[in-house]
């Protein structure tokens, strides 16, 4: 036998190394995909399964069963917008600048990221049943309220803003701005006759959103 030969045999018998983390990371791609397009009750895990090139024993290997999967793309998700928070760097900036940045990149964060509507609208859907059971989530969200309330305060200090603004509410309020844009463009687009995804309105709407939100905090 040559020893080329031998090796080829050597090769074919040899067994195939795994990638954990690659795993995993493939089977939350593809489940991001199935839930966003399906919510949670349509998703179907063989779907999921063939997305990531896995069989649908790895999926529960790797996680307990869908609901587990679900939350597990959810946290995902918020890890995703969490972690670039400190691209912000809101508290080197001038306050008024840092919400021009806050409003900014919210918007942009949506309109890149579409899944992240559909999600969000799912586990609503679902009284947040799934949320309500990850710590991470909720851990996750403090800095970004303390980062908020130092622009806030530093802007009352220099008279820009208005004081006694409470941070929470001014983040709900810049999300529902900007989630509404996002989750009710098609129904919009029809009732007004114009294209809400289309680059340009998107742009104009964030400029929109900024001026509004400047607009109620100045003194």
């Amino acid at each position: 036998m040559s020893t080329q030969r031998q090796a080829d045999e050597t090769k074919q018998r040899a067994p195939i190394k795994r990638n954990p983390e690659r795993t995993r990371e493939q089977i939350l791609k593809a489940a991001l995909k199935e839930f966003s397009t399906r919510g949670l009750d349509g998703a179907r895990v063989q779907t999921i399964a063939s997305r990531a090139g896995v069989n649908k024993a790895m999926i529960y290997h790797y996680f307990a069963d869908k609901d587990a999967l679900y939350l597990a793309v959810l946290e995902r998700s918020f890890d995703a917008i969490r972690a670039r928070d400190h691209e912000l760097s809101m508290e080197t900036l001038e306050p008024e600048e840092g919400i021009v940045r806050l409003v900014t990149f919210t918007i942009d964060f949506l309109a890149e990221n579409p899944e992240w509507i559909h999600l969000l609208a799912d586990e609503n859907l679902q009284r947040a049943r799934h949320m309500k059971k990850s710590d991470s989530i909720r851990e996750k969200h403090p800095p970004l309220v303390r980062m908020i309330e130092g622009l806030l305060r530093r802007g009352a200090a220099k008279g820009v803003f208005r004081d006694g603004i409470d941070p929470v509410a001014l983040y709900i309020s810049i999300a529902g701005l900007c989630y509404f844009y996002f989750s009710n463009r098609h129904t919009l687009s029809v009732i007004f006759d114009r294209d809400l995804g289309d680059a340009a309105r998107i742009a104009a709407y964030r400029d929109h959103a900024v001026d509004l939100v400047l607009h109620a905090l100045r003194p």
